[in-house]
């Protein structure tokens, strides 16, 4: 079905007073001529119904603004193939809002499915190289900590295992906040290196 054609099933604007939808419409017309000011005036006449359309299909707010900008858009792409004989501009942009609305519940749902499914396949042998990846990680932090001065590996001992900030550390250690921070910074320089991370 075009977006151009209503469907009964699916949810209308409030009838409002025949002028404004032909004033809307003329508008939706200019702005499949490129007229970016009528778009304008047809975004603040839209925006609103098309977002409460979407809100009671999608439910979530956040999503259903996006897909009210995603509306808009499309409106603004699509509007020259709007055809005034055909229906209202209010239920043909309220038609594409609807069904865009339902492709995002579908997709979602989708999305839900395949992780579903990717979670039932995961073998043991997944759980066991991540741990053992992790154990090979551990190590070679160890490694490295042990690389550093024994100020330096105290000090950010303290800020990334002890969750101290910087000035907590030096209150602890009796060491100048300045200091605390050289040591952690110069510390992390060799950890990098070390790990060989860039």
């Amino acid at each position: 079905m075009s977006p151009r054609e209503p469907d009964p099933s699916r949810p209308r604007l409030a009838a409002a007073d025949p002028d404004g939808d032909q004033e809307l419409d003329d508008l939706l017309v200019r702005v499949g001529r490129g007229d970016e000011a009528a778009f304008e005036a047809v975004y603040d006449r839209l925006a609103g119904p098309a977002y409460g359309i979407i809100r009671k299909v999608v439910r979530d707010p956040g999503q259903s603004e996006e897909v009210a900008q995603e509306v808009l858009l499309e409106v603004w792409r699509c509007a020259a193939r709007f055809d005034p004989a055909l229906g209202s501009a209010a239920t043909w942009a309220m038609t594409i809002a609807h069904r865009r609305a339902i492709d995002r519940v579908r997709s979602a749902a989708a999305a839900t499915q395949r992780e579903q499914k990717a979670a039932a396949f995961r073998s043991p042998a997944d759980d066991v190289a991540e741990a053992v990846e992790a154990s090979l990680e551990r190590e070679r932090v160890r490694r490295c900590l042990g690389g550093l001065t024994e100020a330096q590996r105290e000090s950010i001992t303290l800020a990334y295992y002890g969750g101290h900030s910087y000035l907590e550390v030096a209150t602890l250690l009796g060491t100048a906040l300045g200091t605390i921070k050289t040591r952690i910074r110069d510390g992390l320089i060799r950890m990098r290196d070390c790990l060989g991370v860039s």
